[in-house]
């Protein structure tokens, strides 16, 4: 198992066991775009990574997509160094292709 997948499991097992941390930043979204914790965490069970930004500012995170157990699309970027939530949204389906797959360009 590569790198990431391996952060994938620490970070599905801290999440199990309610072991992480959410930012300021993560909370105020979550309030604006009506995301609760249970959904989160069942985004988190089933999520894949699909962006790793090893240098980002908040520390290495990872973005992962996973779905609640009603099918709603969350992304999560996790500080897995920390385990903490920096952001969560519900990816938009215009910036992004099968809810994965890079961001689309506009400007076309």
């Amino acid at each position: 198992m590569g790198d990431d997948g391996e952060r994938l499991e620490e970070i599905r097992n801290a999440f199990r066991l309610g072991r992480y941390e959410v930012s300021r930043h993560a909370t105020a979204r979550m309030l604006r775009r009506g995301i609760r914790t249970d959904e989160i965490e069942e985004a988190v069970a089933s999520a894949e990574v699909i962006e790793d930004y090893p240098d980002d500012k908040y520390g290495p995170s990872l973005l992962l997509l996973g779905f609640t157990r009603g099918g709603r699309p969350i992304h999560v970027q996790v500080a897995y160094r920390r385990m903490r939530i920096v952001t969560v949204y519900e990816p938009e389906p215009r910036e992004w292709t099968d809810w994965r797959r890079g961001r689309i360009d506009h400007a076309q």
